[in-house]
C-alpha cells in the first residue's frame, strides 16, 4: 500500500498539529469562501488562517516556512494539491478522494482538526458554520459512518455529553487526552436525573457554543470592515 492510499477503515497517517490545521483550514475556507479569487489559499492567506485566534484550538503562531513545511509533508501523502501558473502559488485540500468522504462528514472531521476534542453538543453548531446540520440526531447519524472507519474516536461512552475527537492521534497522545477527559467533571446530569433536566443541559450547551460561534462570526465580519476601509483608502475611493 503506497503513502497516499489508505484502506476504508484505516489505519490513518499520524498528524501533528501543524498537519492538523492546515488541512483543516483548507476545508474551512474551501467551505466558507464567497468567492473563487479566495479558495485555493495562497501560503500567506493559509498561514493567516492558521494563525486565526477564532475558531482555532491550540491557537498557533506558525511562520509561512513552517506552514509550508506541513504543507510538503501532507502532499507526499496526497491529502493537498500545489496549484502553480498564476501570479502566487496556491494550495487546495483533496480530502474527498483521500478519505472517501461526503461532505457533512468532511466538515466534521474539520472541525476536530481546527479545535480537537468537544462534545457532540459542542461540535454541531461548529460544524453548521460549513455544513448545516438540524439536530443532536442528525450529528450522530453522520458521525456513524466516520465512527466505523475509525476516522472519528468517542473518547467517553456514547450518550448524552459523549466527547468525540479525530482518528490522526498519536497513540500515546490520544492516550493522554482519554485521562484528561475522563478525569474531567462531568458536565452532564446524574444518573437518575429527570429527562427534562438532561434535554436542558444538552440545550445549554448547544446555546453556549452557538453564542461562541456569533461571537467569533461577528469579529470577522468586523475584521472585514476593517480591511475593506483600508483597502478603499488605499484606492482613493
Amino acid at each position: 500500500m503506497s503513502e497516499g492510499t489508505v484502506a476504508a477503515s484505516g489505519p490513518w497517517p499520524v498528524l501533528d498539529v501543524r498537519e492538523r490545521r492546515v488541512l483543516g483550514v483548507l476545508v474551512e475556507k474551501q467551505k466558507t469562501s464567497k468567492s473563487a479569487d479566495t479558495y485555493p489559499l495562497s501560503l500567506n492567506a493559509l498561514t493567516t488562517g492558521c494563525n486565526q485566534k477564532s475558531n482555532r484550538d491550540p491557537v498557533l503562531n506558525l511562520s509561512e516556512e513552517e506552514t509550508e513545511d506541513a504543507l510538503t509533508r501532507c502532499q507526499k501523502r496526497l491529502l493537498v494539491f500545489k496549484i502553480t501558473g498564476g501570479r502566487v502559488e496556491r494550495w487546495r485540500h483533496n480530502l474527498y478522494d483521500a478519505w472517501q468522504v461526503d461532505k457533512v462528514e468532511l466538515a466534521i472531521l474539520a472541525e476536530l482538526l481546527l479545535r480537537g476534542p468537544q462534545t457532540e453538543g459542542e461540535l454541531r453548531p461548529r460544524v453548521s458554520r460549513m455544513e448545516p446540520i438540524d439536530d443532536l440526531d442528525a450529528l450522530r447519524s453522520a458521525l456513524q459512518p466516520l465512527v466505523q472507519r475509525n476516522l472519528v474516536l468517542y473518547l467517553t461512552p456514547q450518550g448524552r455529553g459523549a466527547v468525540v475527537t479525530h482518528g490522526f492521534h498519536d497513540p500515546h497522545e490520544l492516550e493522554q487526552i482519554r485521562v484528561q477527559v475522563t478525569a474531567q467533571p462531568v458536565s452532564i446530569p446524574v444518573p437518575h436525573a429527570p429527562p427534562e433536566l438532561s434535554e436542558l443541559a444538552t440545550v445549554q450547551a448547544e446555546l453556549a457554543a452557538l453564542k461562541q460561534v456569533v461571537t467569533e462570526l461577528q469579529a470577522n465580519v468586523a475584521r472585514l470592515g476593517g480591511e475593506l476601509g483600508r483597502l478603499k483608502q488605499s484606492l482613493g475611493a
